[in-house]
């Protein structure tokens, strides 16, 4: 139990997959597609509280066609990651940052909060019994998903009084170990989040209504999505659901500039992480704004060198590439520069335990110990 934990979670174990099976899906893990044996379930009642924690056997929910999630959108979600270490040890990456910003999306979509100590109990439970399921490889991960749905059945158009959390976990990996630069799109007719809406929590509204500007980038070679501002369609926000930085060529050196939290753009815990470790490898960072059309003659005139997206699912990925209706242009020569590939491993060697983890990111998980 982890310290300050109110919640009690019973263990059920189900029929794991074979040992040999699970090491032939871990060998080359995709993200999202093959899923750990067990699952977490809490429930939340307005005249109980939080209640029924338990570790299951990974099943589907039975959901009646009345259910509140189904019609008006009361879902909210985070998403981090898990790392193996060869003591039988497992490490979680900032899983207290991430209970917190789950628990501010909780509060924008009106839904119940979850204790933090009790939402990092439900991350190391999954972690205990599900140990063998965190790939041994450097640079891949146990992708963890806690999620909460509206689980009340009625149609009434109000915040449910019934909830239901989850968490559930899938073995990940990168790309590769140096990712291809990205091609981005920007797609001024669609925005992701306006002032005053839900674009700084994470929230299943804001995901599906991406998907069209999605496949608009698809349609033009591009992998994913620049974000432009809601008044001005000019200021660029974010890649996708990605953070992004920018590379700027000074007298002094390398500076990052990143754009600043409006209220509309997601605090990543990854930008959170980057903006601190750059700092500490040396290089200045600036919160500042950065217009499409700046960022593309910044590129032609050499002023910014590099550009990456970061996230939990991307971690650190290059962009190469822009393009919209009328131009396209390269961020510097297409590949991964230094600064961006620095960050990138540094990053990594925190993850894997391979330098000191001054930063305290890192929450190890004694696995041998079985709840």
């Amino acid at each position: 139990m982890t310290e300050g934990a109110a919640l009690e979670f019973t263990t059920h174990r189900g029929q794991p997959l074979p040992a040999e099976r699970r090491a032939e899906l871990l060998a080359l893990p995709g993200l999202g597609d093959t899923f750990s044996d067990h699952m977490v379930t809490v429930r939340w009642r307005a005249d109980v509280g939080w209640h029924d924690a338990a570790v299951r056997p990974l099943a589907a929910f039975s959901l009646h066609p009345a259910t509140m999630a189904l019609h008006y959108g009361q879902t909210i979600f985070e998403g981090m990651k898990a790392f193996w270490r060869p003591d039988g040890q497992r490490a979680l990456f900032r899983p207290a940052d991430h209970a917190r910003r789950f628990n501010r999306s909780a509060r924008r979509l009106a839904m119940p909060t979850l204790p933090e100590a009790d939402f990092v109990a439900a991350l190391e439970a999954l972690l205990r019994v599900d140990r063998g399921w965190v790939p041994p490889t450097r640079g891949h991960s146990f992708y963890l998903r806690p999620f909460m749905i509206a689980a009340e059945a009625q149609l009434g158009l109000r915040a449910a009084e019934e909830y239901l959390f989850a968490v559930i976990g899938t073995p990940a990996r990168p790309s590769s170990v140096e990712p291809k630069p990205m091609r981005l799109w920007a797609a001024p007719e669609y925005v992701r989040a306006a002032p005053g809406g839900t674009g700084a929590v994470k929230c299943g509204g804001n995901y599906g209504g991406s998907h069209i500007a999605q496949r608009q980038a698809a349609a033009h070679d591009c992998d994913q999505v620049v974000w432009l501002d809601a008044r001005e369609r000019r200021y660029i926000e974010e890649a996708g659901g990605s953070n992004l930085f920018f590379v700027e060529s000074t007298t002094e050196g390398p500076r990052l500039r990143t754009p600043p939290l409006s209220g509309t753009l997601l605090a990543g815990i990854t930008r959170d992480s980057i903006l601190q470790l750059a700092r500490r490898l040396g290089y200045p960072v600036v919160e500042e704004p950065l217009t499409l059309d700046a960022w593309e003659q910044r590129c032609r005139d050499g002023r910014i060198t590099e550009t990456f997206a970061c996230g939990t699912a991307l971690a650190v990925v290059p962009v190469g590439h822009v393009s919209c209706a009328q131009r396209d242009w390269s961020v510097g020569d297409g590949t991964t520069g230094p600064v961006t590939s620095r960050l990138m491993q540094a990053m990594l060697d925190i993850h894997c335990g391979q330098t000191p983890d001054e930063f305290g990111w890192m929450r190890l998980v004694d696995t041998d110990s079985q709840a």
